[in-house]
């Protein structure tokens, strides 16, 4: 009976169903990635995104050079500037993804039960027999029967501009296909992608090191998608790395799950990772549809018991062409965060959709309604339990500050930092209200001079942990969301010390 009651404690009455949803000073607490190229990387966009609540900006060098994505990163700082909403960024690898090259960039039909050469030979044009692709062992990695799956950009599932592909024979490099559904394919690039077999290519390719090396280090990237990871050793090298790029020694590598060896080795990645993204969408050609749901629960539980990022992906696919999502996709972004996810990522939806900032509007929506009837008293036990006893100091810290903020009803935390560690811990126990970090640097010397390192480029203080604090509060008055009376919790150091403290506000 108990167990019951628990999940029961937030029954949703019908008439709060028929409430108009009343606007919070925060769309949604789960956060929002939104990938910017075509359609979303004019600063007017860029600024709506924002305003609507994206809260990531992922920048996918599966395509585009790096010229085109400094343009819309120089637009996204405009758009930061004159919103005076901060937003993250996030560098998405290239890694082992394999294209089908389309240079005249026309538009191939392909008719279901006819055949298509799969070649590595590039230089051949790209026809309804013929298509050529940027891997030259193909021929090697596949057998007759395998299934090879084609779609434009992200794959949609949709019948009609993806196909599916089976192998027939082996021709030296070679692989010729019968088709299986009749597909239109427009544009220059299709990602390929072969169900349940081993591509023998690196995680972080040549190209991807480039890249990170220059537009990454220049633009102090804050997240590094990691695609196609397979392994705890991809996420081990990519972190040295980007260790030894100096300038990169912060940034958080989110582990890309996209296909069953991925799955297979994931509590092991989950240990090396600073967090996790779901691609569903070549999950679900890896795995059958009615087990994806499963991995989707368990990873998200995993994460959230290990205090780590879970981010999904391909939830409302239908936003690319229209204004609002099907009713199994709402339901899909809700029970989402009902699972525990932390973000959702928007992929072809901002990237080429027709209405990024109406899609973000409405996923951000969704989420915060569900957050309303998020089971916090049954995660917070079930987390608690998880981490066991003895906590360590910081944990017990954190779980002491959520728990304090929940029972005086306090309208934000406030958490003094220096690597971040205090405040994701403080975020892994699900407060119901948001976090406010203030980032304190740590003073270092190598006996010629003093600098300051942080997690962030951080102001340099000599002031006092009170008058940082005033100016913690002062913030959460402006921006809307501490008021006159209000209480808030307090988590910070006083010397070797932590301490949780309780404030209330007067006018």
């Amino acid at each position: 009976m108990q167990a019951n009651h628990l999940l029961l404690e937030e029954p949703i009455r019908m008439a709060s169903i028929l409430e108009p949803s009343k606007p919070n000073f925060f769309p949604a607490m789960s956060k929002i990635v939104g990938t910017l190229g075509p359609k979303s990387r004019s600063v007017e966009i860029i600024s709506g995104c924002l305003k609507a609540g994206m809260s990531v900006a992922r920048f996918d060098f599966s395509w585009g050079d790096t010229d085109y994505h400094q343009e819309t990163l120089e637009n996204l700082k405009k758009a930061v500037k004159s919103t005076k909403k901060l937003c993250a960024v996030m560098l998405d690898t290239v890694g082992p993804e394999l294209q089908v090259v389309n240079k005249s960039e026309r538009a191939i039909s392909l008719q279901a039960a006819a055949f298509v050469v799969l070649t590595p030979d590039q230089g051949k044009e790209a026809t309804s027999e013929i298509l050529p692709i940027n891997f030259g062992g193909l021929s090697k990695a596949v057998g007759k029967g395998d299934t090879i799956f084609i779609g434009q950009y992200l794959f949609t599932g949709s019948e009609t501009t993806s196909v599916w592909l089976e192998v027939a024979e082996v021709k030296g490099e070679d692989v010729v296909c019968v088709i299986k559904n009749s597909a239109t394919l427009a544009g220059s690039l299709f990602t390929l992608h072969i169900s349940q077999i081993h591509i023998d290519l690196p995680t972080l390719s040549d190209k991807d090191k480039e890249v990170i090396s220059t537009w990454g280090v220049r633009n102090n990237i804050d997240f590094l998608s990691l695609s196609y990871t397979r392994h705890a050793e991809d996420v081990r090298h990519a972190r040295d790395f980007l260790s030894k790029l100096g300038d990169l020694n912060q940034t958080q590598i989110f582990a890309k799950i996209e296909n069953i060896e991925g799955l297979t080795h994931f509590d092991e990645i989950l240990q090396e990772a600073d967090g996790i993204i779901l691609s569903r969408g070549n999950l679900g050609i890896d795995l059958p549809p009615e087990k994806v749901f499963l991995f989707q629960k368990a990873a998200v539980y995993k994460c959230n018991m290990a205090g780590k990022p879970a981010v999904v992906t391909r939830v409302v696919d239908s936003m690319t062409d229209n204004l609002r999502p099907t009713r199994a996709e709402a339901t899909d972004v809700a029970n989402a965060v009902l699972d525990g996810s932390d973000a959702i990522l928007l992929g072809a939806e901002t990237l080429r959709g027709l209405y990024p900032v109406e899609t973000i509007s409405i996923v951000g929506k969704i989420c915060a309604e569900a957050e309303k009837v998020f089971n916090q008293e049954l995660y917070f036990k079930r987390t608690g339990k998880y981490v066991g006893e003895p906590m360590s100091h910081l944990e017990s810290i954190a779980s002491s500050a959520v728990r304090a903020a929940i029972n005086v009803k306090a309208s934000v935390i406030i958490v003094f930092t220096s690597s971040g560690k205090a405040a994701r811990l403080i975020a892994k126990y699900r407060p119901t209200m948001p976090v406010i970090s203030v980032v304190i640097p740590r003073l270092k010397t190598n006996q010629l001079r003093w600098s300051f390192t942080g997690a962030f480029q951080a102001e340099s203080t000599n002031s006092t942990n009170e008058s940082v604090l005033k100016v913690a509060l002062d913030h959460g008055k402006v921006s809307g969301v501490i008021k006159s009376h209000d209480r808030v919790v307090v988590c910070q150091k006083v010397g070797d010390a932590s301490v949780v403290k309780i404030i209330e506000l007067e006018d």
